[in-house]
């Protein structure tokens, strides 16, 4: 049976958590640390969800119909310009002292650590951190809807809502990952070598419901190695966690990756 996880709160009156020390100690001595981050780090920059904006013109249709294939076939210009708000949104939040934090640490022991992230705006990149694994995508990319031709170039598209190639009319997509989509493959798989060799996997705010990311936490557990879930409230990964650490990140990770 796996060591069950020691939850701890952030106590009002102390800067650091129960264990917070011993994590730091067990990263620095790390040959290899990898990093899973989940919309919860986004949110604490303001990145607007799915649900936030309740009342907005883009309330009432459908999540799944603005993010599929399907529903960007059906209604292409609605979906592209609803991409565009996400963007006008994105572009208008800063990374916070977790992204930071993150991308210092990187910065300065180059090859110790692997990112990898469920979010697609870009926070972890614009913060510095190299080598990102976007298991989801890139909301501030595109892509070719159809397998593009050879007159398929980005930079020569037409323009439009969406673009579309001039010759052979492929449209133009946001490069995230749609509902009933595959994670691409060359990320997916980095993502699992860095979960099976890390010996430190920091999970950060993710409710670890989404898979098949959610599953490399307990694959780096029944690699060896040692996994610590940074969250303000419980998640559905604790359970694989040697401990938990109850809190924001942008809060926590500067003091924990500090030095």
């Amino acid at each position: 049976m796996p060591d069950e996880p020691s939850p701890t709160a952030l106590p009002s009156t102390a800067t650091e958590l129960p264990g917070q020390g011993e994590l730091r100690e067990r990263i620095a001595g790390a040959a290899h640390m990898a990093v899973l981050t989940g919309a919860g780090v986004s949110a604490e920059s303001g990145v607007p969800t799915f649900r936030d904006d309740k009342n907005s013109y883009w309330a009432q249709f459908n999540p799944q119909d603005m993010a599929s294939e399907a529903g960007f076939r059906a209604h292409p210009r609605r979906v592209w310009q609803w991409y565009a708000h996400r963007r006008e949104a994105v572009a208008a939040v800063q990374p916070n002292a977790g992204h930071h934090a993150l991308a210092q640490w990187a910065l300065q022991r180059p090859g110790r650590m692997t990112l990898v992230t469920q979010n697609v705006d870009g926070l972890h990149q614009r913060a510095g951190s190299p080598g990102v694994l976007c298991l989801h995508g890139e909301l501030m990319r595109d892509r070719w809807l159809e397998r593009p031709r050879a007159c398929c170039d980005l930079a020569g598209q037409n323009p439009g809502e969406p673009p579309q190639c001039p010759v052979c009319g492929n449209l133009v997509r946001p490069g995230v990952v749609w509902f009933g989509e595959s994670l691409p493959m060359g990320v997916w798989q980095a993502a699992e070598a860095a979960v099976q060799r890390c010996d430190v996997l920091l999970v950060v705010g993710t409710s670890g419901a989404v898979y098949p990311a959610a599953g490399l936490a307990r694959m780096a557990r029944q690699a060896g190695a040692h996994v610590a879930v940074i969250n303000p409230a419980p998640s559905e990964l604790d359970d694989a966690a040697h401990q938990c650490l109850r809190g924001p990140s942008a809060r926590i990770l500067p003091a924990l990756l500090a030095g």
